[in-house]
């Protein structure tokens, strides 16, 4: 697998070698989702403001559609230099970095306000040193909403209609065992494999927020969508460690700034979106459960929080993270 993925990317390179070559630094960059998503779009504005600040010379091209592999394969190849950059969900990254793992506990964050101020604040800068220590420079944090529930089997309006049903799950422990706290069976997978295994009956569901329902076109498939918001996970936005230490202090400040501000920039589009595809979903005749009641479904995740809040520095930052307003 990895030497196909070797191969993909240096062809990839042959066939845009032309459009780039005037840029002394050239980042190619990962994402799995299509082109025109909040997240393409992020590192895309990024990649202009690199341009304009360095004068034409950094460059960074974008590969959406995972065009260069899933999450899983593409932020190893990040870690190795083999890809400059990645776009990934944190939850991607919750075997690879413990402190990731904790911002996947569902029902952490109170909104999105809340995980803006956490991701900006100190928090944010101790979570971009334990990337750092993984070969991973965090240079940005976008959003990526809120996670629910969505099905082809029924509503889920109570915690137990959720018992025996197969649902997909990102390939992260902290996932699994969120579902099996909520008595369903998890099964991880690539995003890619999901509509089709909907499609045939391997999986009942999976759980994603509004943009990904839509753009993947799971709503065809998977008609019921219930509003639990169980996780708000943040985006990251990495570069490659050997890749950072190559550049020089004046161009990391170049994409760090670039980074920064296209942070408002994909927030901004990822509320425009989440609007717009709530409004096709509702249109195309998904059922939609809204009112639901999330105080037992909370009450059933305390074996989750036990069982990876365990050290006192995890049960501080889980601690910090609850208090900052």
């Amino acid at each position: 697998m990895k030497k196909t993925m070797i191969a993909t990317l240096l062809a990839s390179a042959a066939l845009a070698a032309p459009a780039f070559a005037e840029c002394e630094v050239t980042l190619r960059s990962s994402d799995t989702h299509p082109d025109g998503y909040p997240t393409v779009e992020g590192v895309k504005f990024m990649a202009e403001r690199a341009k304009e600040l360095s004068n034409g010379r950094i460059c960074i091209e974008v590969f959406p559609s995972s065009q260069l592999g899933e999450e899983k394969d593409t932020i190893e190849q990040t870690q190795f230099g083999v890809i400059d950059m990645v776009r990934a969900s944190f939850g991607s990254f919750n075997d690879i970095v413990p402190e990731a793992q904790l911002l996947s506990l569902p029902y952490l964050f109170r909104s999105e306000e809340h995980l803006h101020n956490v991701m900006d604040g100190p928090i944010g800068d101790e979570l971009a040193k334990a990337f750092e220590a993984k070969d991973l420079i965090a240079v940005a944090y976008y959003d990526g909403g809120s996670r629910s529930f969505y099905n082809s089997q029924k509503p889920i309006t109570k915690v137990e209609d959720l018992k025996g049903m197969k649902f997909r799950v990102m390939q992260s422990d902290v996932f699994v065992d969120m579902m099996s706290a909520l008595g369903a069976n998890a099964t991880p997978m690539p995003y890619g494999e999901v509509y089709s295994s909907i499609q045939t009956g391997v999986i009942d569901g999976a759980e994603n927020n509004w943009p990904s329902y839509d753009s993947s076109g799971h709503f065809e498939v998977a008609k019921y969508y219930t509003l639990d918001q169980h996780l708000m996970v943040p985006e990251l936005v990495a570069i490659s460690k050997i890749k950072w230490d190559a550049l020089s202090p004046e161009d990391q400040q170049v994409l760090r700034q670039a980074a920064e501000e296209s942070e408002p920039v994909q927030r901004k589009l990822w509320a425009e979106q989440e609007k717009a595809s709530e409004e096709k979903v509702v249109a195309s005749g998904a059922e939609v459960v809204r009112e639901i009641d999330k105080t037992p479904f909370i009450e059933a995740m305390a074996p989750v929080y036990e069982k990876y809040v365990t050290k006192s520095e995890y049960q501080d930052l889980v601690k910090r993270i609850q208090e900052t307003q």
